[in-house]
């Protein structure tokens, strides 16, 4: 008999046909809205395997009703919304999807120090809305980016493919990590230091830490008042690990200049959230890896472990390892 497997969000038919060839497949067909918990809750009780997205939250109270679930299998890098706890307890293996998504979060994470440092989107509505009379010398002046320091919170792969495209525009680059990543400072010229020194040297802090107890508001008042007036902070990790408020009213009080925001403690954020009214916010709506050949990469790797577990094996990225011993 096929093992049941459930897909909480609709995936391309070249990776649902992988699927079906193995097991029994059942699928959450809306593209734009997350399966409600209370369906997950019903659909977890009859399943072998589940495939989730970052939009679940796979609590111990959904897990306790999992009782023939083996493995979950998230389409992502974070697993903040899994309580890894309860699934190793219950001797659920628990896999994500690192890697496959690094150069095309880099790549976005460049693109909105960018937009924020010069503008970009405040200047195309400028365009847009018949503002433009004529030029000006000052008209929607930004900060240089070309030789400037970046200050990046948190060296795994992603903080490190962000210093190799730094390098491409002279900008001194320093880190700040749990350890000290030696090979990766010979590879990208960065600079290990403290968290106060690179929040006092830097034109621009990306924060690119995995979400956990440690780094939860790890960008809070305090850290917001040791960047330079001129600072500019781009989030693309968990958004979480800025205390919201604390962003506000520093971008509203002039202590930095302005923020690119890719992530959001509520996602989707609310169309009355403060800090969607400051001109000096960019806003995006969490596409750091939305590539399509990424994303089809990011959704190909989370079935594959998902059979690689679900036929007795230890797939690649397991995040509880614990769980084989």
């Amino acid at each position: 008999m096929k093992a049941r497997i459930y897909i909480t969000r609709k995936l391309p038919d070249e990776v649902v046909r992988g699927l079906q060839e193995q097991f029994h497949v059942t699928m959450w067909e809306k593209v734009d809205i997350p399966v409600p918990y209370e369906i997950l809750e019903k659909e977890i009780q009859h399943v072998d395997g589940l495939f989730s997205m970052l939009t679940e939250t796979i609590d111990e109270k959904l897990l306790q009703k999992a009782k023939k679930l083996k493995v979950i299998s998230t389409m992502a890098v974070g697993y903040n919304n899994i309580d890894i706890a309860a699934a190793s307890k219950q001797r659920i293996m628990v896999t994500h999807t690192p890697g496959v998504l690094t150069e095309t979060t880099a790549d976005l994470t460049f693109a909105l120090l960018m937009a924020a440092a010069r503008r970009v989107i405040e200047a195309s509505d400028y365009v847009r809305k018949g503002s433009w009379k004529t030029w000006s010398p000052m008209l929607l002046t930004g900060q240089d980016i070309y030789g400037s320091t970046l200050g990046i919170i948190g060296f795994g792969q992603i903080g490190q493919a962000l210093a190799r495209r730094a390098a491409g525009f002279n900008m001194k680059v320093l880190y700040y990590s749990r350890s000290r990543k030696e090979h990766a400072e010979k590879e990208t010229g960065a600079i290990y230091t403290d968290l106060e020194s690179l929040l006092k040297e830097s034109d621009f802090v990306s924060v690119l830490t995995p979400l956990t107890a440690e780094t939860k508001h790890i960008i809070d008042e305090k850290e917001l008042a040791l960047m330079k007036k001129t600072a500019i902070l781009i989030n693309t990790a968990r958004g979480e690990v800025v205390n919201e408020t604390a962003l506000y009213q520093a971008l509203q009080n002039g202590e930095i200049l302005a923020a690119g925001l890719d992530v959001f403690q509520e996602e989707p954020i609310s169309m009355d959230h403060p800090l969607l009214t400051l001109p000096n916010v960019v806003a995006l709506p969490h596409i750091g890896s939305a590539s399509v050949k990424t994303r089809l990469a990011m959704a190909h790797l989370a079935a594959q472990q998902l059979i690689d577990g679900l036929h007795g094996k230890r797939p690649e990225n397991t995040v509880n390892p614990i769980v084989f011993e």
